[in-house]
């Protein structure tokens, strides 16, 4: 069966700008990312039921195993969290939003990405990339005697996070100024299906 084509946007008869593509190339990488991440979960469903039978059926206990299921968690939530901003999934107050205008949404959107999204971000990433960098340096372990040998790569993924959260940020903020500026601009990823 072959995919229904994508609806037509209303602007699509007008050239894309440099920024809006751009962002268009960020959503992919997101999106990208996000879908790879939400396989995890299958991944953790698995594992824990593994860890379920073997500790309910056959008596036995597995650290390396429940460490794993702590790992896909982790990786799932950091690395599709850009998906769901994106795809408009994350918690905002909408008592106003919801009601508001496109033009009043976009500068919502610009304001927040600008003000709030990118500044965390970025002292995020700039606390974490030197605790990230002594885990690398020592190849942290896990603590626990059977353990994963990777801790350093799961906290890899705390400035991966922060880089993609970025990322989609400074998207939705392209987007938001693109629909602040006029009627030829898209809306925001938000406003899109």
């Amino acid at each position: 069966m072959r995919p229904m084509p994508a609806p037509l946007s209303p602007f699509s008869g007008f050239p894309r700008s440099a920024p809006l593509r751009a962002a268009d190339a960020i959503d992919r990488i997101t999106a990208a990312t996000g879908r790879a991440a939400a396989w995890l979960a299958l991944a953790l469903v698995a594992v824990q039921f593994a860890v379920v039978v073997l500790r309910y059926v056959f008596g036995m206990g597995s650290v390396w195993l429940q460490e794993t299921i702590v790992y896909a968690h982790a990786a799932m939530i950091l690395l599709a969290a850009a998906w769901t901003l994106q795809a408009g999934g994350h918690v905002r107050v909408d008592i106003f939003y919801a009601e508001a205008s496109p033009r009043a949404r976009a500068l919502v959107d610009l304001l927040g990405a600008l003000l709030l999204l990118l500044p965390f971000m970025l002292v995020l990433l700039v606390v974490a990339l030197p605790y990230v960098g002594r885990s690398w340096s020592i190849l942290e372990r896990s603590r626990e005697a059977g353990g994963l040998p990777l801790v350093f790569a799961l906290k890899t993924l705390i400035p991966v996070f922060a880089l993609l959260l970025a990322l989609q940020g400074i998207a939705q903020a392209i987007r938001a100024a693109a629909a602040l500026r006029g009627p030829a601009a898209p809306a925001p990823a938000a406003d899109r299906s």
